[in-house]
């Protein structure tokens, strides 16, 4: 589950680089949940064309990251805003609610999720 999830987030930040055919095998492995099979069913190619189409297109994604390093700068970025959301929480006293609300309205939004979220990771 780990890996699908990495090999997601590179697809968000590296996917426009690949072929189409590329980005269309991966669509389907990742996010249709399609098996190699169905894929070259779909694609009009053999199984191992697409085993080999998705193996090439994770290795090249890999190899983005690797000298670019933009999906562990987003993580990083993420869970030091996380953070941040949560000492500003604590920060909150009966005479300062507006001002964190504020604060918090503007951080939430950067982390991709809802206030609600974030408070719910606060209990």
């Amino acid at each position: 589950m780990e890996q699908l999830l990495y090999l997601s987030a590179l697809f968000d930040f590296y996917g426009a680089l690949l072929t189409e055919k590329q980005q269309e095998c991966l669509k389907m492995h990742l996010f249709e949940d399609f098996s190699l099979s169905e894929i070259g069913e779909e694609l009009g190619i053999s199984r191992q064309a697409v085993y080999d189409n998705i193996h090439r297109s994770e290795k090249a994604m890999e190899s983005y990251e690797g000298k670019l390093g933009l999906v562990a700068r987003y993580q990083r970025e993420r869970a030091v805003l996380a953070g941040v959301c949560k000492s500003v929480q604590k920060l909150r006293t009966p005479k300062n609610s507006a001002a964190v609300d504020d604060v918090l309205a503007r951080l939430v939004p950067l982390l991709g999720s809802s206030r609600d979220d974030v408070q719910a990771q606060e209990m």
